[in-house]
């Protein structure tokens, strides 16, 4: 990063991804990265609807980039965004790749540097274009990020056979009335360890993340999982 100044400073060729643009005026973008060193930032792509825009073609989702950018306060100026090639998506793991750019958007504090969960991000993009069981790496990325912000996983033992999360805690429960409801003792263990396997213990690691990804949203409904419902009724 160089200083130009107490309130203005350049920072060039960051690896960054982009997660969401939005219009600003009739020809440019905000646009939220998420960036290696600096975390989530939105920066103004000036002209980038243009035809001839430098950027056009490029802010697009799943690419890595390097980016460019200066100016002063939260919202700075992009300068340059260089390509260096694109995770492909097909429309089986598209919408679970958009779930966890807004998960980041709509979670992650704007400039705080998570140079970890960056590599996280890289990694479970490239696990998802795979194809391959890759509901098992989206279940560690939740868990990851859940990790990040400081909502971790306990850590066990887990000795009782079922357990609820209940508005901010943990309940373990014994009763064969819960069987098949909440998570087993040895699907926590499993999700704690990078050892989940296919088929029941993701679809009640799914559940439990659910649960607690509505709880720190508040409940406030995430719009991919609402796009997915509505592709899943028709």
């Amino acid at each position: 990063m160089t200083e130009k100044g107490r309130s203005e400073y350049r920072v060039d060729q960051q690896p960054a991804f982009v997660l969401h643009t939005y219009p600003w005026r009739e020809t440019s973008l905000i646009v939220e990265f998420f960036t290696r060193d600096y975390g989530r930032i939105p920066l103004v792509a000036r002209g980038a609807k243009r035809p001839m825009s430098q950027y056009r073609g490029l802010l697009n989702p799943f690419c890595p980039l390097a980016v460019s950018y200066s100016g002063k306060g939260e919202v700075k100026n992009l300068t340059r965004c260089e390509w260096y090639g694109t995770i492909p998506m097909n429309e089986k793991v598209l919408m679970s790749a958009f779930y966890i750019n807004e998960l980041l958007v709509r979670l992650l504090p704007r400039g705080e540097p998570e140079p970890s969960l960056f590599t996280i991000y890289y990694d479970t993009l490239k696990k998802l274009a795979l194809e391959k069981d890759y509901l098992v790496p989206l279940r560690y990325f939740e868990r990851d990020f859940l990790k990040v912000l400081g909502y971790a996983l306990p850590s066990g033992p887990f000795p009782a056979k079922h357990y609820r999360f209940v508005r901010g805690d943990f309940v373990a429960n014994d009763n064969t009335a819960f069987e098949g409801s909440g998570i087993s003792g040895t699907t926590l263990e499993s999700l704690n360890t990078n050892t989940l396997q296919s088929g029941t213990q993701e679809w009640e690691a799914r559940m439990l993340m659910r649960d607690l990804i509505r709880y720190y949203l508040e409940d406030a409904p995430l719009n991919t999982r609402r796009i997915l419902n509505e592709l899943n009724k028709l």
